[in-house]
């Protein structure tokens, strides 16, 4: 199999439940071209040696993909039709320093420590009540069955980010299905190319288009008449050392916040309880042992990475790595998916293990990029996963493996079907 036709494979949807073998046949050169212009990096060393390299660049405007990866984009910058609330600035994910290090700032004051530090602690006893209250839900149902991402592991994050944005849960109908599109609708592999693929396409540009247009009527609301939330904090930070957020930019970043800071959750917790089902042993392990948990959780994230990569990157010089020189200019994903199960790096890589010991993964990034979320994360599938194993008896899995979503960059389960003995209180 040659890297490009494992790359297909591994960018196919109909692998996306494994795609491991085939990252696994491109990591025997770890950093390989696999179509022109895009370079594709599998290895742990030299993903982490790149994702601190200054020369990769993640500014999108720079990439030979931003036609796929601008999809639902407003009219670009300068002309008087770019001065609508609508119009499009880079969020942090797809900014280069000083404009990312600046914004990162402005995010950051109003998202954890030291400026925010009760922010993410006081979300915990929502967490559990309303993990409680889900699972109280479904104990009165008639069937034994249900759905671990509709049922459980979707409304748990939605509902804390909104609440930390200050976005109306109210909405959600809406925005639920913007985002749908929204994921599906950029495909880097060969189902892009066909009819259903452009389709997607479609699709995802309108909706892309209306969720902007949707969170800069929230902001411009908020610039009138404050409010609680991150995003009125965003907007009118007048003590800050950068000060406000523009409108423009703040629409691109609370945009990602809205999109990434519960969607990947959603995919961890249901990779959680997936996992913990497909090993033996392992559901009563953690249950026995509430210790375990936060490791267990951590390879979770390193075994089924919710984020698989990021396709906005790309050299700005030429650099030579493990025996390949990638050319300026040229796409670079590093695949934190792939790098996750480099057997250079972890032991029996393909097996879970919930005392794996040195397990520094890159599920959550790596660099100036890493997760920002990630503490948030981290409690919202520790609490979610906690009050799963204390009171869900006898889960199994209906259908292994499940259906998944489309998105090959956020990765994870479109539903979870299990069955259980009970439901205890």
């Amino acid at each position: 199999m040659t890297a490009q036709t494992a790359w297909a494979a591994a960018m196919t949807y109909d692998n996306r439940s494994d795609p491991y073998p085939f990252f696994a046949e491109l990591r025997r050169t770890p950093v390989v071209q696999v179509a022109d212009d895009v370079y594709v990096v599998t290895g742990y060393r030299e993903l982490l040696a790149l994702a601190h390299d200054p020369r990769i660049s993640s500014d999108i405007s720079r990439s030979p993909l931003v036609a796929h990866l601008t999809a639902g984009a407003e009219p670009a910058a300068g002309g008087a039709e770019s001065q609508a609330p609508g119009s499009r600035r880079p969020s942090i994910i797809v900014s280069d320093p000083p404009d990312h290090d600046r914004a990162r700032r402005q995010l950051l004051r109003h998202f954890g420590p030291p400026h925010s530090p009760d922010l993410i602690a006081s979300t915990e006893p929502g967490i559990i009540t309303l993990c409680n209250r889900l699972l109280d839900d479904i104990k009165t149902r008639e069937s034994t069955g249900f759905d671990v991402v509709d049922d459980y592991a979707y409304p748990v994050p939605v509902t804390v980010i909104c609440t930390i944005l200050g976005i109306p849960l109210a909405d959600e109908p809406t925005f639920h299905l913007w985002i749908r599109d929204l994921l599906t609708g950029v495909d880097l592999g060969p189902d892009g190319a066909t009819d259903e693929g452009r389709a997607r396409a479609a699709r995802g540009r309108a909706a892309a288009s209306a969720l902007r247009h949707y969170l800069a009527e929230l902001l411009e609301r908020y610039r009138r008449q404050p409010g609680d939330g991150l995003l009125s904090n965003l907007i009118n930070d007048t003590d800050g050392p950068d000060g406000p957020m523009s409108l423009e930019e703040a629409i691109s970043n609370a945009q990602l916040l809205f999109v990434a800071g519960h969607d990947s959750t959603v995919n961890t917790i249901a990779n959680c309880v997936m996992t913990l089902l497909r090993n033996p042993g392992s559901f009563e392990l953690l249950r026995q042992r509430p210790e375990l948990i936060p490791r267990a959780i951590e390879e979770v994230q390193r075994l089924q990475s919710a984020v698989q990569f990021f396709p906005s990157r790309s050299a700005t010089d030429d650099i030579e790595i493990a025996g390949t020189v990638i050319p300026k200019g040229a796409a670079v994903h590093l695949m934190y998916s792939a790098a996750n199960r480099d057997p250079a790096r972890f032991a029996d890589p393909d097996q879970f293990d919930p005392e794996r010991p040195d397990n520094e993964h890159l599920g959550w990034g790596s660099g100036i990029h890493i997760c920002m979320g990630g503490p948030l994360a981290r409690l919202e599938v520790n609490l979610a996963l906690e009050t799963f194993l204390r009171r869900v008896r006898g889960p199994r899995l209906v259908k292994d493996p499940p259906p998944y979503r489309r998105s090959h960059i956020f990765r994870g389960p479109l539903h979870l079907m299990i069955d259980v003995d009970r439901i205890v209180d």
